[in-house]
């Protein structure tokens, strides 16, 4: 359908694309991968039309219609109904031409062609689509002035999804999603009827959603049958038979090169000297594959890690001023847990994890944290606090000032940014660079408890996989917040849900949580917290019966404070004691004494794992109860 034929384009002394060809086939679902700043949106405008490239060409068939979500997000006084019905221009004109209408036979004509676009099905269709990215039948009929930039763009989706062209082209179209829409999206795509090219970084949609890999490396396109695992693994055995094939070009080219430097002196041996020279000339160099490394992320772990429990939350409300967005909270977090959040925005996910982070304080109930915890908070929106002006060192060198200069470089070089790039201003960086560098500035002081709000946002596949296991080396807790289904298969172990105005265990993994979005769950899926609802008979029931429930847990619960307690002073001894065995000299007179001691520590030590057993038992009777 889209052939791409020999395009060359340059932007300022880069070369973006060089003499690049490839060919989409009808109905094909093709994701285009590639590094951040190899040219993906730049061909995206090719195709467009908007760029007009040095040389080459752009072919698809006479009549088939292109569309993209529009770069300005609609921000009118339509409602958002209104919005996406207008997307399909053909049917708008249709309508409209009809109210003026007067000849009988354009009349028929008309009313035809309505009835073959299914005209009549078109306001249910957009409903539809709304509905799947996160709009209620309410939201769908408030104009379009009345909602973030975010929410915005998520109309500009809506309208291209609903007018379904023949080439659908989407830019990183997850971005602006949460993971309930992104989930639906997943489906819409996997159905959708015509030809579809995505540039995403995100693996599960590159894995479910499409069926070809176009991949843009080095200026050149080359397509690949299959989503990204096959990509991955017919990219890696075809680096694997250059690296071969190469091994085996230069062997044969350094025999030919000795045999030239040893004869071609001799006149008896000058002609075949001369006939390797010309076998050398036109011998074509084969270039092998080659990845840029990815800096890893550095997250370093706390130098001590907390007594269990870290935090405990015994009915406990959080909001704004008077207005409740989460109650009835009964949690429990660990210093090893790996949570992902799961629910719609707008259910209260950000107010929890202000609320965790210690940036908000509980309305009511008991809040429960260490004293010592540390905590590490990263939201999109803190990419706005960075100084444009200034660099990854100054920025490290407020957080250590009295440290020399080499140790703050090596500290930059840890998290990211070696040599040049340190000295590079934040305004120059990628939106990824800068997503590193403010996750190297939230994780510096090694906290116990890591909380990332979206953190995979402009990161390429590579810098995800990065990430990926660099949360899964930290050693401390992490609260996960992604519309990336990867990342949290990858490093979750439990699921919260946030709905409903509290937050719950959510008993099964993302293969359920699927299925609950797009089966049963799909009318329910967008409530308003409970703080906005009315008080009904059934609610008031609830509080009551949630009264009784903890009346009956009380003496389960003295016994989780009293193994608390245990385990703290038990924790107490042991520095105590591992204080006195640090001074090796109070024992240069008696030895003895220091045996002894170190026998102690171990009984102690003992004792103390036994107790944060018999805890983690009573904690998950607690919570099943």
């Amino acid at each position: 359908m889209l052939t791409i034929s020999d395009i060359t384009y340059r932007l300022g002394d880069r070369l973006l694309l060089d003499h690049a060809s490839a060919s989409l086939p009808d109905g094909a679902r093709v994701g285009l991968l590639g590094r951040n700043g190899t040219g993906k949106t730049t061909l995206f405008k090719i195709i467009t039309g908007d760029l007009s490239p040095e040389g080459g060409q752009i072919s698809l068939p006479r009549g088939r219609r292109i569309g993209g979500v529009a770069q300005e997000a609609p921000g009118g006084p339509e409602s958002l109904i209104e919005v996406v019905l207008a997307a399909d221009t053909e049917r708008t004109a249709l309508l409209a031409e009809a109210e003026t209408a007067t000849e009988p036979h354009r009349i028929a004509e008309i009313a035809t062609r309505l009835a073959d676009i299914e005209a009549h099905s078109a306001p249910a269709r957009a409903a539809t689509v709304l509905h799947g990215l996160g709009f209620d039948e309410a939201a769908q009929q408030r104009p379009c002035s009345d909602f973030s930039g975010g929410w915005r763009m998520r109309v500009a989706l809506a309208a291209v999804l609903f007018s379904e062209p023949d080439l659908l082209l989407l830019d990183e179209p997850t971005n602006y999603l949460d993971l309930e829409g992104t989930l639906w999206l997943y489906d819409y795509l996997e159905r959708y009827p015509h030809t579809v090219l995505v540039v995403s970084h995100d693996r599960e949609l590159l894995d479910t959603c499409v069926d070809h890999i176009l991949h843009l490396d080095q200026g050149k396109l080359t397509i690949y049958r299959g989503g990204y695992s096959s990509f991955a693994k017919q990219r890696a055995e075809k680096q694997m038979q250059l690296a071969k094939a190469k091994e085996k070009q230069d062997a044969e080219r350094k025999h030919l090169q000795a045999f030239v430097d040893r004869f071609k002196a001799k006149a008896t041996k000058a002609r075949q000297a001369q006939s390797r020279v010309k076998r050398l000339e036109k011998m074509e160099t084969i270039a092998t594959i080659v990845d840029r490394d990815v800096q890893p992320f550095s997250l370093p772990g706390p130098e001590r890690p907390l007594s269990p429990p870290m935090i405990v939350l015994d009915d406990v409300a959080a909001g704004y001023g008077e207005r409740k967005v989460l109650s009835r909270l009964n949690l429990t977090l660990l210093p090893d847990d790996r949570i992902a959040l799961l629910g719609s925005n707008g259910n209260g996910k950000s107010t929890f994890c202000k609320l965790l982070g210690g940036r908000l304080a509980p309305l009511s109930g008991e809040m429960r944290r260490s004293s010592k915890l540390q905590t590490a908070y990263f939201a999109q929106h803190q990419l706005d606090e960075l100084r444009l002006e200034d660099t990854p060192v100054a920025h490290l060198r407020d957080l250590m000032p009295d440290a020399p200069e080499a140790k703050v470089r090596s500290k930059a070089a840890q998290i990211g940014f070696p040599a040049a790039k340190a000295e590079t201003p934040v305004k120059n960086l990628s939106g990824g660079e800068k997503a590193r560098l403010m996750l190297g500035l939230a994780a510096f002081g090694g906290p116990h408890l890591l909380i990332l709000d979206e953190p995979t946002n402009h990161l390429d596949i590579d810098s995800r996989t990065a990430l990926v296991n660099a949360i899964n080396d930290y050693p401390g807790a992490v609260i996960l917040v992604s519309h990336d289904r990867f990342l949290i298969e990858s490093c979750a172990d439990r699921l919260w849900i946030v709905g409903n105005g509290t937050v719950k265990n959510f008993d099964g993994d993302m293969e359920d949580y699927r299925s609950l979005v797009l089966g049963a769950g799909k009318a329910a899926r967008r409530e308003k917290p409970a703080a906005e609802a009315p008080q009904t008979a059934a609610k008031v029931d609830d509080r009551k019966g949630a009264a009784v429930k903890r009346a009956a847990q009380g003496p389960l619960r003295q016994k989780l404070n009293l193994a608390e307690a245990k385990i703290a002073k038990l924790t107490g001894l042991i520095e105590k004691v591992d204080g006195v065995l640090g001074n090796g000299s109070a024992f240069a007179r008696d030895p003895n004494k220091a045996r002894e001691l170190s026998k102690q520590r171990a009984v102690l030590a003992k004792t103390l794992e036994a107790a944060e057993e018999e805890w983690l038992e009573l904690s998950a009777e607690l919570e099943s109860a």
